[in-house]
């Protein structure tokens, strides 16, 4: 084989290697100038930012409400206990399904983290967020409800569900922050603090009554 033949050889392995070193560089290296783009996918795009104007339409807003009357997959809600609470149209006396040990320990959880700064960890409706308020005597708090009160305790569970889902008085809806299941699972922790403070001694086992001072 010619020395010339070899030599031109290795000059294209040589060359072929460019384009790999480059890519590498460019991977790898900090520019000021954008990246060559072969396949630009998405990234670059006609389109509306949100909260911006679309004067295709008569009132140039590029976000559409949704259609009235649709509902999102998934949304419908066609059960009326487990989603609001409500049984033929009055508020619900029964859990819509079983309540658990792990759905007692989910409520006390949540509980905790959205109702107990106000209400307070035993629902005396001493909690941190109250008694600061109480302390810097501002004249617009009210007071939240102390759950143990005959009226929070008469309440059927459907109303103590809706109360979290949309709020009541003063208090905010908290339906944007805790789905359904949740909102179930505190209502039963509700009444297990409920119950706690006003228990009978015949709410106690029979074969746990003697161990009772």
């Amino acid at each position: 084989m010619p020395r010339w033949l070899i030599h031109v050889a290795l000059l294209l392995v040589a060359v072929s290697w460019i384009p790999f070193a480059l890519i590498a560089r460019a991977r790898t290296t900090p520019q000021r100038t954008p990246r060559m783009m072969i396949i630009p996918d998405m990234d670059r795009q006609e389109k509306f930012r949100p909260q911006s104007v679309n004067p295709m339409f008569a009132d140039s807003r590029a976000d559409r409400r949704p259609v009235p009357g649709t509902v999102a997959q998934g949304q419908l809600e066609e059960d009326s206990h487990l989603n609001r609470g409500l049984v033929n149209g009055a508020w619900a006396v029964e859990f819509p399904g079983p309540v658990t040990e792990s759905t007692m320990r989910r409520g006390q959880q949540r509980y905790e983290i959205f109702c107990a700064p106000c209400h307070g960890l035993a629902g005396m409706g001493d909690g941190i967020v109250a008694a600061r308020a109480e302390r810097l005597q501002e004249g617009t708090w009210t007071p939240p409800t102390n759950l143990h009160d005959v009226a929070v305790r008469e309440r059927p569970v459907g109303h103590l569900y809706n109360t979290i889902a949309n709020g009541i008085r003063n208090m905010p809806a908290y339906g944007a922050q805790i789905p359904v299941a949740d909102r179930w699972a505190i209502v039963a922790y509700v009444r297990a603090l409920q119950k706690s403070q006003n228990a009978r001694i015949e709410d106690v086992p029979a074969d746990i009554r003697p161990t009772l001072r």
